[in-house]
């Protein structure tokens, strides 16, 4: 018989004595978590903030692995962060935020904190060449512990539809390492035989093919019996995997879209489907629960106490006058005549006129850290909070070029007016792109929603890493401030926390934020393998 129970729900944190009563870091009977392609550490947050009745952390990191540089940095510095209580970060790592000491200073203050967050964060690319190196250090991370839980998410972009459609063609696409990166994640599951690991991955996966055969079954057939892809695997080592949203327990013959976990449904401010896998190990007779239903809030609730700023004029001097002058000449573009009498033309013509655009009160910089500090109701943004913080990081606009400034502008007036993000169709000609595939876009072929505005009473659409490349695709709502996201405002789309620091240029830390599990979906997703740890008896 199949065990379940009532999950619990802690959101507090561990008091200054029980903390220190525990050893290392803090946590030493805290089950541990082996995260693989970690990026900059999304999935580990989420298993970071659990917390029990107790108000002990409920997970610890034993290791996390990264390739990229950037994630890597970003991985190793919130590993120090939670190497120290809850409420007990030193004012140094504040200060380091504010730039009031660099990170190097910081480490050298806190050298143990240093020293484990070197041990747990570890950049390695996964493959061939590092098995031997990465066995040794699983083996010697979990040292000896039965009961701990193995997270990741092998990189997605070849399996990702637009992936997919911009490879479509070409000969080394099935070639692509990524699409089989999967099985190093599968070997760490033959090599230490995890009693749960959850894998992640882009909805792509249901349509993706490898030599015109499913993807996803493949994955799945493997997930269950790791021996039918990994040489000398344990073949007596098997899996029962299960769905985070559906009561039923997967066989081989089930839909694989069972695994599919719509973000927003469970309090996440975006709409993100993603595949969730979850494996439990066919000897232990308990199954998870499934996640728990919550409306999320708005973008207006999510990002709406940042700072206002205005972006950049790139490719051209940069002043607020230049900026605002670039965005007037929409003015004397014959908006409504080029409209040609939609329902719309009226009322967007008319914020465009001379009068309506000399009201305009926009923000005098493109960057503020100003923090504002709110204590929301929904308790997901709740999280997002630091009483702490002084200065916020990351938010500050890219530059863009006078033509993209005004289609902005009229994408964010038409949003407003008619409470939906404008297709190419609904464009003035004076205002669209040059671009080979308009017109296909004009006519629903292809790239329709080129400029999409993020609704300011909706959830947002998915963040994603091609976030790093430009902003057409994530437009902020308010066209007074005429831009595309900041990486705080898509890190806060994303939940995670505004003491999160993200490490690299901006293009790294855009990057980084797109490709990340949202934490306070992987918080909830924690609290499911805590309670199947639970019930595993005798470390069996």
């Amino acid at each position: 018989m199949l065990k379940r129970g009532a999950l619990r729900r802690s959101k507090t944190y561990p008091s200054e004595t029980q903390q220190t009563q525990l050893n290392g870091s803090g946590r030493h009977d805290a089950y541990p978590v082996i995260d693989l392609f970690a990026g900059p550490g999304g999935l580990g947050e989420g298993f970071a903030s659990v917390l029990d009745d107790k108000r002990c952390h409920r997970f610890r990191s034993a290791v996390s692995i990264e390739r990229d540089a950037f994630s890597h940095q970003t991985l190793l510095l919130r590993h120090f962060f939670h190497h120290f209580p809850n409420g007990e970060v030193p004012d140094d790592y504040y200060d380091f935020l504010a730039e009031r000491i660099t990170q190097a200073e910081l480490f050298e203050r806190h050298p143990a904190a240093h020293a484990e967050a070197k041990l747990s964060a570890l950049q390695i690319s996964l493959g061939a060449d590092s098995h031997a190196e990465v066995r040794q250090l699983v083996r010697k991370r979990l040292a000896g512990s039965k009961r701990w839980a193995l997270v990741g998410g092998p990189p997605c972009q070849a399996y990702s539809l637009v992936g997919r459609a911009r490879k479509k063609g070409d000969p080394k696409f099935e070639q692509d390492e990524r699409h089989t990166l999967y099985l190093e994640y599968l070997r760490i599951i033959a090599d230490h035989r995890p009693p749960i690991f959850v894998m992640e991955n882009v909805k792509g996966l249901l349509s993706a093919t490898i030599k015109g055969k499913s993807t996803i079954n493949r994955i799945v057939r493997d997930l269950q019996q790791p021996a039918s892809a990994i040489p000398n695997a344990p073949t007596g080592l098997t899996y029962r995997l299960y769905s985070l949203t559906e009561e039923e327990m997967v066989d081989r013959e089930a839909d694989p879209r069972l695994f599919l976990v719509r973000a927003e449904a469970h309090g996440i401010p975006q709409a993100r489907h993603r595949m969730f896998i979850v494996g439990i190990r066919s000897d232990l007779k308990v199954r998870p629960a499934t996640l728990r239903s919550m409306a999320a809030p708005t973008v207006r609730d999510t990002i709406s106490s940042l700072p206002a700023i205005r972006s950049g004029l790139s490719k051209e001097a940069d002043s607020r006058d230049a900026w605002l002058d670039a965005i007037k000449k929409i003015s004397s573009m014959s908006i409504r005549r080029q409209l040609n009498g939609a329902i719309y033309a009226g009322q967007v013509a008319q914020e465009l006129t001379v009068d309506k655009l000399d009201e305009l009160c926009s923000p005098r910089f493109s960057s503020s850290k100003h923090y504002k500090m709110r204590q929301p109701n929904h308790e997901v943004l709740r999280s997002l909070y630091d009483a702490r913080l002084s200065v916020l990081t990351a938010h500050e606009t890219r530059g863009h070029m006078a033509s993209d400034l005004r289609r902005y502008f009229y994408a964010a007036t038409f949003a407003e007016v008619t409470r939906r993000s404008p297709k190419l169709v609904d464009f003035p000609e004076s205002l669209l792109p040059d671009h080979q595939n308009v017109e296909k876009g004009r006519i629903g072929k292809m790239f329709s929603d080129r400029f999409r505005v993020q609704l300011p009473d909706r959830v947002s659409t998915t963040i994603t890493s091609h976030i790093s490349k430009d902003g057409h695709y994530f437009i902020h709502y308010d066209p007074a401030q005429c831009r595309s996201l900041t990486v705080r405002e898509a890190a806060r789309l994303q939940t995670f926390p505004d003491n999160y620091f993200f490490a690299g240029p901006r293009t790294a830390q855009y990057h980084q934020v797109g490709n990340a599990v949202p934490p306070q979906l992987a918080r909830q997703i924690a609290e499911i393998v805590a309670e199947v740890l639970d019930s595993i008896r005798d470390g069996r």
